[in-house]
């Protein structure tokens, strides 16, 4: 069976990712089978749920759905200085929290034997990183500085998360519906060992996507992607390779025009960061990528 026709049969009508694994037994010795999925109260909780379902089913994978905020003390650290009654409060504010996100759980999830609600970390939210050791996949969700509940995280959640785990991590866009995911992939690529890691984990979605974009910057973008090509067409994907230009400050924003040029509705890219006087310093694509992402992105670090 040609690669074409491997691919083709890898996938099923209705999900993005496919749902066959028998047809490439490659892909099936790297398809993730313990996803993380990290809840809160956010607006956008409901996707990821689905993102979580629908990924689960094309891989038969099992997703333990895990809440994690900080408490309504470390938001609001004043109340420990106040009345008993104050202190009160913001124990309800965690269970209400806590409350939605299961409701949201619920709903979003149909009752799929899949997925799997655990309880609320008592390390959250910096728990989150050392749970993710345990999963071949997390997803979480972009940040929106204009949701209400915004403050239950730290502003670098996600790349924080990314880089103290390791672990690969489907991050949904906060805005748009996300409806297929993997049938017109973008690679970020470069000579890194982030993009690489982020090539591997998106294997699963590579070999049954309709089309693979791969596109580098820099002078010696040409020759690195031809060596992309070659280790792709080994694993039974061809890309198509593009040329972007000079690496320059603004990439995350020309990665972005370029997905939707290609109409692409995953991007696979490596998360640059690190951590500096306790605060992460991200690379100015992945910065740029997660403050104005348009569709799902798979990062590694």
């Amino acid at each position: 069976m040609g690669a074409d026709a491997a691919n083709a049969a890898a996938r099923a009508p209705g999900v993005g990712v496919g749902a066959s694994l028998t047809s490439n037994l490659g892909a099936l010795m790297q398809t993730p089978k313990t996803i993380l999925l990290h809840l809160d109260s956010s607006g956008r909780a409901a996707e990821r749920v689905r993102v979580a379902r629908q990924v689960a089913d094309a891989f038969e994978a099992d997703v333990i759905a895990q809440p994690c905020t900080m408490t309504a003390l470390m938001r609001y650290p004043y109340a420990m200085e106040a009345a008993a009654e104050a202190v009160a409060i913001m124990a309800s504010l965690d269970k209400d929290c806590r409350d939605k996100a299961y409701a949201t759980f619920k709903a979003a999830g149909g009752e799929s034997p899949r997925l799997q609600w655990v309880e609320p970390m008592s390390d959250a939210p910096w728990g989150f990183a050392r749970r993710a050791l345990y999963a071949d996949l997390l997803i979480l969700g972009q940040r929106d500085p204009d949701d209400p509940s915004a403050g239950e995280l730290p502003a670098d959640f996600v790349p924080s998360v990314l880089v103290e785990s390791g672990r690969p991590a489907l991050v949904v866009p906060y805005a748009g519906p996300v409806a297929a995911i993997g049938r017109n992939v973008l690679i970020a690529w470069k000579e890194t060992r982030e993009a690489a890691r982020a090539v591997s984990a998106a294997l699963p979605w590579l070999v049954r996507a309709d089309s693979v974009h791969a596109v580098s910057y820099g002078e010696n973008a040409e020759a690195s992607l031809r060596s992309l090509q070659t280790y792709l067409k080994a694993q039974g994907v061809k890309a198509a390779a593009r040329h972007g230009g000079p690496e320059e400050g603004e990439a995350g924003e020309r990665l972005l025009s370029m997905a939707a040029d290609v109409s692409a509705d995953l991007l696979v890219m490596g998360c640059y960061g690190h951590s500096r006087a306790r605060e992460w310093v991200l690379g100015g694509a992945t910065r740029s990528t997660l403050q104005s992402m348009t569709l799902p992105v798979l990062m590694s670090h």
